[in-house]
């Protein structure tokens, strides 16, 4: 019996080592790397840039308004770097704040060459 109990318990002994070392070495773990996409790349004027200036910026820089004016395309484009100064420096909106995600956009769009997109 004492035998019996000996070969069993080395039986197990070899069993759990067997099983662990399987483990190991059969590990095969995929990292899948995703890409990363650009979000300048999808920033546009009409969809991206315009909601933030007409939520933030025409109540000054409007028609009649101050310098400059943003209310379209053009005037707007044509100020690009400066209002990308003031929003990211946070001087502009006076009054208001932007997120740092409309800040961001803004930045891109203007680096990205201010784009009528």
């Amino acid at each position: 019996m004492n035998n019996q109990l000996k070969f069993k318990k080395t039986l197990l002994i070899l069993s759990t080592i067997v099983f662990f070392a399987s483990c190991l070495k059969n590990v095969e773990e995929t990292i899948e790397e995703t890409p990363e996409t650009d979000l300048c790349a999808t920033i546009t004027y009409a969809l991206s840039i315009k909601p933030i200036i007409d939520n933030n910026c025409i109540q000054c820089h409007g028609t009649g308004g101050n310098f400059p004016n943003l209310t379209t395309y053009n005037g707007t484009s044509a100020n690009a770097n400066s209002v990308k100064a003031e929003v990211v420096s946070r001087r502009m909106p006076q009054g208001g704040s932007l997120t740092t995600t409309e800040i961001e956009a803004i930045s891109c769009w203007v680096d990205a060459g201010a784009l009528n997109n």
